[in-house]
């Protein structure tokens, strides 16, 4: 692979994530074709960061498989939308586990900054419905947040 193939994966991955980010908050919906992107470009990004198939990759395809299975209990009991777990799994595929436990913390953060937000945007405007809130733009920013680091680094 080429030698600007990690770059042009991680700018293909970053523009799929601020797109996600603001049609989450637009529409409350992320696109399966965008969350399918960000899964199908990790084969690439694997080859491109020399990972072998045994047992590099096989982690990797674990690793996502468990936090799919994770985030989908969250969904079930109704606090994740399916974009949501479809994207925060899909990014799994992407990042080593230390770097992958950091997204989930950053995510946990913003997302809970983001609930309190609309929490009080609620209460100052005397609203009865429960806010339906745009967990995407907390999974991007923390995924870009935690991407930062092999942009600048690429010995992670």
């Amino acid at each position: 692979m080429g030698e600007f193939a990690p770059v042009i994966l991680l700018g293909l991955l970053v523009l799929i994530l601020v797109s996600a980010g603001i049609e989450d908050a637009r529409i409350r919906e992320i696109s399966n074709w965008k969350n399918a992107a960000i899964a199908l470009l990790a084969l690439p990004w694997w080859f491109a960061m020399g990972l072998n198939p045994w047992p590099d990759m096989a982690i990797q395809l674990g690793v996502a498989l468990g936090v799919f299975a994770l985030f989908a209990a969250a969904f079930q009991f109704g606090m994740m939308g399916g974009g949501d777990v479809k994207m925060i799994a899909a990014l799994a595929l992407w990042f080593p586990f230390d770097k992958l436990v950091s997204l989930i913390v950053i995510m946990s953060l913003v997302g809970g900054a983001l609930t309190l937000v609309m929490l009080i945007e609620k209460w100052i405007r005397r609203r009865s419905e429960q806010p339906e809130i745009p967990y995407g733009i907390a999974i991007a920013i923390a995924a870009l947040l935690t991407l930062r680091e092999p942009i600048f680094n690429p010995f992670w």
